[in-house]
């Protein structure tokens, strides 16, 4: 394939594209909005599911490096209620990869980003605007002024595209708020936290609220508020003390022992069952395609969609066109049902009865009870 292929965003999902596509001998650019590779904040921890984080890895030639920095024990998980008591603790097998290994965002983004040659990677370029060419392909203008041109684009530019309006104005909809704090060096410092939380992920859950934490792979823990899409956001540590207020001190130790104040953020979603009309030469993965609910789908289907976009380029290379049919036409169908799977839980998660009704759901297969995205 020998036409310009022009990929806006360089997290997980456009990355894992720039690379597949490597593989298969086509070249891609990659035009990232941040000033250089050590310049965003290394998030959370994510689970990879064999089906689709893992799977793409695979394509692109990096599951043993997945398997060399990846964590099988940051699977354990447990859901408490406010009292402390515990509902539901899964513990995977001692060292297997067989489930769904958490691996650092940070971590696989830089194993991703050591994967491709640096001058595949444009920092400093936030897209600004796209417009159409009448002989066919895009040009694109940057923030600053710097314009490129390309025959196919492909937005993987997260949840706020600048892509996606080309091919829908499907709106985006709040559906919680989420309040973040960091813990450093729990080990050392906090002992009783560390312990608490374990190697893996812990949910405390109580009515139209959860604080969940997770255990990254350098010891600290991120401690997320889970709240109802229309409370008032908690801008301190005792705001948000008070919204927990009469929960077991054991659990609200999480908050006080945060670095510094919480970092509060709407979380959105896309309707789910979005789907647009195909229009030759562009189209979308990861969350510019299908912004989901954080629980535990979206870096796993961003990369799905990267390695099944970059098998139908690699399977039609004189017909790029026909690839973006035949990926979308996939993508619709598989994203549908995981959509509406993730709008249940992330309902279900804060409703009145949030406790009972997710013992319920993950009961009966502990091992489903797994979201890296949940704090």
């Amino acid at each position: 394939m020998t036409m310009r292929i022009a990929i806006a965003g360089g997290g997980l999902g456009g990355l894992t594209l720039a690379r597949i596509l490597r593989r298969h001998g086509i070249e891609a650019r990659v035009y990232e909005r941040d000033p250089g590779r050590a310049a965003r904040s290394p998030g959370g921890s994510l689970d990879l599911h064999p089906e689709s984080g893992q799977r793409a890895l695979a394509d692109a030639g990096l599951g043993d490096r997945f398997r060399a920095e990846a964590r099988p024990e940051g699977e354990e998980h447990r859901i408490l209620d406010p009292a402390g008591r515990v509902l539901v603790h899964h513990r995977p097998p001692p060292g297997s990869f067989a489930g769904r290994p958490e691996i650092d965002r940070g971590v696989l983004r830089e194993l991703l980003l050591d994967s491709l040659p640096a001058e595949a990677v444009h920092w400093r370029h936030r897209l600004a605007s796209v417009t159409p060419r009448p002989e066919g392909g895009f040009g694109l203008t940057f923030d600053g002024g710097t314009r490129a041109g390309c025959d196919i684009l492909v937005g993987a530019d997260g949840a706020r595209s600048a892509v996606r309006p080309l091919l829908t104005d499907a709106p985006l909809s709040p559906v919680a708020t989420l309040a973040e704090l960091s813990i450093t060096d729990a080990d050392r410092y906090h002992p009783h936290l560390a312990e608490l939380v374990g190697p893996g992920n812990l949910w405390c859950v109580g009515a139209n609220r959860i604080l969940a934490a997770q255990r990254l792979g350098d010891g600290t823990i991120r401690v997320g508020a889970s709240l109802r899409a229309d409370e008032r956001h908690p801008d301190s540590k005792r705001a948000l003390l008070d919204v927990f207020d009469g929960w077991d001190p054991g659990l609200t130790a999480l908050i006080e022992a945060g670095d510094g104040p919480p970092t509060v953020r709407t979380i959105e979603a896309m309707p789910t069952g979005t789907r647009w009309e195909h229009r030759p030469g562009i189209t979308l993965i990861g969350d510019a395609a299908h912004l989901m609910p954080p629980v535990g789908e979206g870096a796993n289907q961003a990369m799905l969609d990267a390695a099944e976009l970059a098998a139908a380029f690699a399977a039609r290379p004189a017909d790029p066109d026909a690839a973006i049919r035949a990926y979308e036409e996939a993508m619709f169908a598989r994203i549908g049902p995981i959509a509406e799977m993730s709008a249940r839980v992330q309902a279900m998660m804060l409703s009145p009865t949030a406790a009972e009704d997710i013992v319920r759901f993950f009961a009966p297969h502990p091992a489903t009870a797994r979201d890296g995205h949940s704090v």
